[in-house]
């Protein structure tokens, strides 16, 4: 006996059959879309992971958010990234930093040896010479 594991109106139903005919859509959504519509039709979340080429577990949380969301589930959720640990402040500190005299004994000052002077004059706690490449680049600075 197969168990129905979402259950779509028939607005919800024509609407996803209409937009997998669709040519442009994200291939994560075209997943979830034949997913959705093999649950509704009774396959079981084995079954309908070889289709829809989602795994079980995916398949078990489209299913629970759409009871929650309805076809917002179709959406993908924001994702808030690494927070940003250097402050503008330190960013400035780090520009005049570089824009300063290199050390004696050097032609000019690398990523590494800044990165170091940064740390060792307490700037920040820890910083690595491709952050500190960031920082410089998006201050737009001709120093690297």
């Amino acid at each position: 006996m197969k168990k129905q594991h979402v259950k779509l109106t028939s607005a919800d139903r024509e609407k996803l059959k209409s937009q997998r005919k669709k040519g442009q859509l994200k291939v994560s959504t075209y997943k979830r879309i034949v997913g959705l519509l093999e649950l509704d039709a009774g396959l079981t979340y084995e079954a309908c992971s070889k289709v829809s080429d989602l795994s079980s577990r995916s398949l078990q949380n489209l299913a629970k958010r759409y009871e929650i969301e309805g076809l917002g589930c179709l959406i993908d959720l924001p994702r808030p990234g690494r927070p940003i640990k250097i402050t503008p402040e330190q960013r400035d500190q780090i520009t005049l930093l570089a824009c300063e005299e290199s050390p004696d004994g050097y032609s000019q000052c690398s990523l590494r040896l800044l990165a170091g002077k940064i740390v060792e004059l307490g700037y920040c706690e820890s910083i690595s010479h491709t952050q500190v490449g960031n920082v410089l680049k998006k201050k737009r600075s001709n120093l690297i």
